[in-house]
């Protein structure tokens, strides 16, 4: 299949059928891809070298590790049918005029997609999500504002202290955010850099909306991000099991549940 391609091409091939399968030999991907097994143990170190798939003997798996949940490929094609349904929702929330945050989730990369209809216009979106930016570039009525930073590859977006000053200087109408782990009254998140970055983007927001898949739920992460009383609301889709409503419920958090029209039975990330 994949003799005639340049390495990048098949090696973004390799990691979609990866990310599918949740795993594959090294054997597996050369036969399908038409290389020798060397050049698959190169693609597959460069695979791992970005964070997108975690080598084991004799091939790759998709399981997820902290960092490997962090990866914007692999958080791109997970929940894609929750994470639609939650964005939806929350767009009931976006009017006219109004000045809205979205963090580097993909979670909120869904509300991006929905404004390039231009039905909500006009807005001023500002992002720190390299993928959200370049889907709104273009976008008549929208006053699109970047937050700038070191660029960080593995989320697709700008992190650092220079992200963290620019958020400060900002005060928007609602910011919509993700993390990586809910439970016991706390939004958490593995990295502590994209931490700093997501408690600015609460403190520029008169009212902050919390974006999740069902998977989310009863997790820990390394760091806590802030307490769910930070958020004005939280969004998730109709995954959620009775026992992790009843968690939220038992620290008063206020929330709602959004009807999805698919299902997609991989693991969520933010």
């Amino acid at each position: 299949m994949g003799g005639q391609q340049g390495p990048a091409v098949r090696q973004a091939a390799m990691a979609e059928q990866v990310l599918a399968d949740g795993s594959a030999t090294a054997a597996e991907l050369a036969e399908r891809f038409g290389v020798s097994l060397m050049t698959i143990h190169r693609d597959l170190d460069e695979l791992e070298r970005q964070g997108i798939v975690r080598k084991f003997r004799g091939g790759v798996t998709a399981q997820p590790s902290g960092v490997f949940e962090s990866n914007v490929q692999y958080r791109l094609k997970t929940m894609r049918a929750e994470k639609a349904a939650v964005a939806e929702h929350a767009l009931r929330m976006v009017e006219p005029g109004m000045a809205i945050l979205l963090d580097d989730s993909t979670s909120t990369l869904e509300i991006a997609r929905r404004l390039r209809t231009g039905e909500v216009t006009p807005l001023t979106v500002v992002t720190n999500f390299l993928e959200a930016i370049n889907l709104l570039a273009d976008q008549r009525g929208i006053h699109l504002m970047a937050l700038g930073g070191d660029y960080d590859p593995l989320h697709s977006s700008f992190l650092g202290v220079s992200c963290v000053e620019a958020v400060e200087q900002l005060r928007v109408d609602v910011c919509f955010a993700s993390t990586s782990a809910v439970h016991g009254g706390y939004a958490y998140h593995q990295e502590q850099h994209i931490v700093s970055v997501k408690r600015a983007m609460l403190d520029a927001a008169a009212r902050n909306v919390l974006l999740i898949d069902h998977t989310k739920l009863g997790r820990v992460a390394l760091h806590r991000v802030v307490p769910l009383s930070r958020f004005d609301l939280l969004l998730v889709d109709d995954g959620a099991s009775a026992e992790a409503l009843r968690d939220l419920d038992e620290h008063k958090v206020r929330y709602e549940v959004c009807a999805t029209k698919g299902s997609d039975d991989r693991a969520g990330a933010t």
